[in-house]
């Protein structure tokens, strides 16, 4: 059977679908994916996309001819069943565009735009089982009878290139025992003070710690932000796409992040964690291996996915350095550094 994944964005999004990928590749089924532009390089080249990887274009700025076109392309690809996993009018239009004979996609409660579901053939309801958002999709193939509920296989493209770039880099940096600090990938409410990764840097730095500062574009400026107050303990890494990365991330002795893209592909890749979360809910959205730790501030609109809120504004600076090197010191002995 002929199933596409419509799921648009976000990175970490993407990435907490992936599984759902994985399980119908081993249920037999060929399956297709629509995808926004910032995280195609996550899809493009996975060798479980048998009807391969479509560029959906841009919700904000496009064209009749781009949406017809796109329309055109999934119909062509015959796909039997599309699977809505964000629970919008676009991801349901662009599910119901593919012609597929089955539409399917959550049930109303747990959409973001309820009346999306109009679009839909086939609504289902989440198991209450389902507390992570990994399992919540999961939980979407029920409509293909497969329950991979726990399943934590995250099938990304061969990264050959990228890893020999960031070898190098690494190289000419120095070496690659390091402990990853992520300062940037999200909403501003959901990220860490510049000047607490810095600090963070500088105690590690006493205790012999390397540290290096992941960036990507437009990020330059907060990475450079870090190093100034880490005092010289922290060291800014080479810019790094999406894909590069990943790569980074495979390389570090533990990454520290907030909830962001970041963080997920090194959860996905199996690099120890220290996630740093306020706002939204890390049982849902956090590390899945009981042996990542989660430092957490919790602001009274807890659970809240605004971006733009007036009770969680500022709430992360309230997590403190000590906080996390405890976190820190933790996860690095469990893993054995």
């Amino acid at each position: 059977m002929r199933v596409l994944l419509v799921r648009l964005s976000s990175i970490g999004d993407v990435v907490h679908t992936l599984p759902a990928l994985a399980a119908l590749a081993h249920a037999g089924h060929e399956a297709g994916w629509i995808v926004e532009p910032p995280a195609l390089p996550l899809l493009e080249g996975n060798p479980l996309l048998a009807q391969g990887v479509l560029k959906a274009p841009p919700a904000r700025r496009f064209t009749l001819g781009e949406a017809r076109r796109t329309a055109a392309e999934l119909r062509r690809r015959a796909f039997d069943v599309a699977l809505d996993f964000q629970g919008l009018w676009k991801s349901a239009a662009w599910a119901r565009a593919s012609g597929a004979s089955s539409v399917v996609g959550f049930a109303r409660s747990y959409r973001r735009e309820p009346g999306s579901t109009l679009l839909l053939k086939d609504c289902r309801e989440q198991p209450a089982a389902a507390r992570h958002v990994i399992d919540k999709n999961l939980s979407l193939l029920r409509a293909l009878d497969i329950d991979a509920l726990g399943l934590r296989e995250f099938p990304l493209p061969h990264l050959e290139v990228e890893r020999e770039r960031v070898d190098e880099g690494l190289s000419a940096l120095g070496g690659f025992d390091f402990v990853l600090l992520n300062p940037g990938g999200g909403w501003e409410s959901k990220l860490w003070p510049a000047e607490r990764f810095g600090a963070l840097a500088r105690r590690l730095g006493d205790e012999g710690r390397r540290c290096l500062v992941a960036w990507g574009p437009g990020e330059e400026d907060l990475a450079n932000r870090v190093v100034a107050a880490s005092a010289g303990a922290a060291q800014r890494t080479f810019s790094t796409t999406l894909r590069e990365y990943v790569a980074l991330a495979r390389r570090a002795r533990l990454v520290v992040a907030a909830d962001t893209g970041p963080l997920h592909l090194a959860c996905a890749v199996g690099t120890p964690v220290v996630a740093l979360f306020g706002p939204t809910d890390p049982e849902r959205n956090g590390p899945f291996r009981a042996e990542d730790r989660v430092v957490r501030r919790t602001p009274a609109c807890a659970p809240c996915y605004r971006r733009g809120c007036a009770i969680h504004a500022g709430v992360m600076a309230g997590i403190e350095v000590d906080e996390v090197l405890a976190a820190v010191h933790a996860r690095l002995a469990e893993a054995g550094a």
